[in-house]
């Protein structure tokens, strides 16, 4: 783990369904973990070779514990199918300190939170600060359904009716419905939605066809399918002394490193920003959902987990 990290001790584990496990985490030497604001993650170290990035779903108080929510995803790398099999209460463990890359903006007149599944995580540490804030808000979570769905209790006793829940098996009136609800966007409206791709690109195309601006739909993807197509392109590591043609199939981050140079990696799908790198020559193709459409425009940094080259070559600051 390439950030700061600090050990912390799993005081609390529970399953809250069969495939969700909740972990608080305390510090292992008794001092106080730093705080963070709604919208943070961290950095699991799962095992030597494996750091996972996971949000931060509480109301963070001094003093208090990082309490994360962990699902058991099918096509698990070996992450989320560890903590689940081999974390268990009392085992310390490494984390990096507390990263935003999913900030609210708490000068929204109103703001909706969608979470589809376990994209739950981030939403409920959000509206905590909107409550807390006297902030206009409302909370949809959605799942499968109600089998699947973790936290029910504890949203339902903090946020009444500012929650909705919907499930794919439930009621068709229950069913989201993000059209009529963003057909008219009052004037200061800021969405938020994380959960799996199909669901995060179902929100947010939608808010952009109610005409909402790009700087007030905000995401955070857990996980996306990567592209290595194309045709082969040459790429100079610049602070490395490093060249490499990468060919189609093959990542830049795996063809620097298959030469000896040092990437940061970490999530391999282009959401976590770990191996974002600046661009000092030639033009990136972006297959990333981590850098917005504005920092894409720009050319000058890339996902070099992910993305590829629409020129002959690249040169990286790396």
């Amino acid at each position: 783990m390439d950030h700061e990290s600090v050990k912390v001790v799993i005081a609390r584990r529970e399953l809250q369904t069969p495939e969700i496990v909740v972990l608080e985490l305390a510090p292992a030497d008794g001092a106080k973990l730093p705080p963070f604001e709604a919208g943070a993650h961290i950095d699991v170290q799962v095992s030597d070779d494996i750091v996972r990035q996971y949000s931060l779903s509480n109301a963070f108080e001094d003093g208090g514990v990082y309490r994360l929510g962990i699902l058991n995803d099918p096509n698990s790398r070996g992450g989320s199918r560890t903590i689940h099999a081999q974390f268990a209460e009392g085992d310390e463990i490494s984390i990096s300190l507390p990263r935003n890359h999913f900030p609210l903006d708490m000068s929204a007149a109103h703001t909706i939170l969608f979470g589809g599944g376990i994209g739950i995580t981030p939403m409920i540490a959000m509206a905590y600060a909107l409550k807390k804030a006297g902030k206009s808000f409302e909370l949809h979570y959605c799942c499968r359904s109600s089998a699947n769905a973790a936290f029910v209790d504890e949203l339902a006793s903090q946020f009444g009716d500012r929650l909705s829940l919907h499930f794919d098996d439930g009621a068709d009136e229950q069913k989201l419905a993000p059209a009529a609800m963003l057909q008219s966007p009052r004037e200061g409206l800021h969405v938020y939605v994380c959960g799996p791709t199909g669901f995060m690109d179902w929100i947010i195309d939608t808010a952009k066809q109610a005409g909402l601006p790009s700087a007030q739909i905000h995401f955070e993807y857990f996980s996306a399918e990567v592209d290595t197509s194309g045709a082969a392109f040459e790429v100079f590591a610049a602070a490395s002394g490093v060249t490499v043609q990468v060919p189609e199939g093959v990542s830049i981050a795996n063809a620097l490193k298959a030469a000896g140079v040092k990437v940061d990696v970490s999530c391999e799908e282009g959401v976590c920003g770990t191996c974002i790198c600046d661009v000092l020559e030639g033009t990136p193709d972006h297959r990333d959902h981590f850098l917005n459409d504005e920092e894409k425009e720009c050319g000058d940094q890339m996902a070099v987990c992910c993305s590829r080259a629409k020129s002959a070559r690249l040169v990286l600051d790396i």
